[in-house]
């Protein structure tokens, strides 16, 4: 095998010629989930809130998108592979818990929109319709 770069590896097999570029790495901190009649789709976001002390007006947040989209089969296969990779984690480490940090936070987000006139009660279909996000 020959490296070309740090990310890109080239490797020939009999006669076949192989060219890998594994890209850069994202890290999301949200996912929203789609469909279409022929596509999963899956909205991977990385949001990050920059510093600029010469504004203070607003605060700039970089929000970066790496979308997948793939067929229902592939997307339930890839939801099968992280049920066993899930399971088998929790079985070495211990269960997967929400960060006291994000029930905090998830409280005060519920206790402000009690207070709060302008809050719109959607129908349970208008919730299910919407894209599912979490992060």
């Amino acid at each position: 095998m020959a490296k070309k770069d740090q990310n890109k590896q080239t490797t020939v097999q009999k006669g076949v010629k192989f060219d890998i570029d594994n890209g850069p790495v994202f890290a999301a901190d949200e996912v929203g989930v789609m469909h279409n009649p022929l596509k999963m789709i899956m909205d991977f976001r990385n949001v990050t809130p920059r510093v600029d002390i010469r504004n203070r007006n607003f605060q700039p947040i970089a929000i970066k998108h790496s979308v997948i989209t793939m067929d229902p089969w592939t997307a339930k296969n890839l939801l099968d592979i992280l049920k066993t990779n899930l399971n088998n984690y929790e079985k070495k480490f211990g269960k997967i818990k929400k960060p006291k940090a994000l029930e905090i936070m998830e409280k005060e987000m519920k206790n402000n929109s009690k207070k709060s006139p302008n809050i719109t009660n959607l129908s349970s279909k208008e919730i299910k319709d919407m894209p599912n996000y979490f992060g």
